[in-house]
């Protein structure tokens, strides 16, 4: 069982007039990674590092990456993942931004001052846990799309996404152990679901 973060928080430090920005993002895949650290690096442009850490999973695996950003070697992103790690946190992005005050830290400062601001961002987050679940696609009429709603709630299945047409269609999705007995009460007509499709295997956040 892996832990990753409720929602999205902020930090921020400041030492000898450079201040450190920490920002920690809850993220699915490296393309979601990488896109958000590009984001933060035109935000932040006028800044002298963006210094990044994340962890994901992908197909089981826990892929990691860390930068610097031009910051002394090990003194940012090191650190930075290493806080990340302690944690038992997968599936996040920290990226501190620092604007440089004029005057120097050294390597044992910096380290200070990016594992701080990376911690002070993780312990303002909820802690949750995820695990391996499944999405579906699936549609219901409007007459029993209610009815399927109190049993999504239920069972504590997540609708996602639902487009209201001739009939509705929802993304839905539940953790593996959900995924059988969902199954069996459509084989049971328990569910009044007209078409399902399984669409993919996703950690998700419970």
């Amino acid at each position: 069982m892996y832990q990753t973060i409720a929602q999205n928080t902020t930090s921020e430090l400041v030492e000898k007039k450079s201040k450190f920005i920490g920002n920690l993002f809850y993220v699915e895949n490296k393309l979601e990674a990488e896109a958000k650290i590009k984001e933060l690096k035109n935000k932040f442009f006028d800044a002298r590092h963006n210094c990044f850490a994340f962890r994901v999973l992908e197909n089981e695996t826990i892929y990691e990456k860390a930068s610097d950003d031009g910051e002394p070697s090990g003194t940012a992103g090191s650190p930075m993942l290493n806080i990340l790690q302690k944690n038992n946190l997968c599936n996040v992005l920290i990226v501190v931004t620092r604007y440089f005050g004029g005057i120097l830290l050294g390597t044992g400062g910096l380290v200070r001052c990016y594992a701080g601001a990376t911690i002070a961002a993780v312990e303002r987050a909820d802690i949750v846990k995820i695990e391996l679940g499944t999405e579906f696609k699936i549609q219901i009429d409007y007459a029993n799309f209610q009815n399927f709603q109190y049993y999504c709630q239920k069972k504590d299945i997540k609708i996602i996404e639902s487009n209201y047409e001739e009939n509705i269609t929802c993304h839905i999705i539940m953790n593996n152990l959900m995924k059988q007995q969902f199954l069996e009460d459509i084989k049971n007509r328990e569910l009044a679901i007209s078409n399902l499709k399984e669409l993919q295997t996703k950690y998700i956040r419970i």
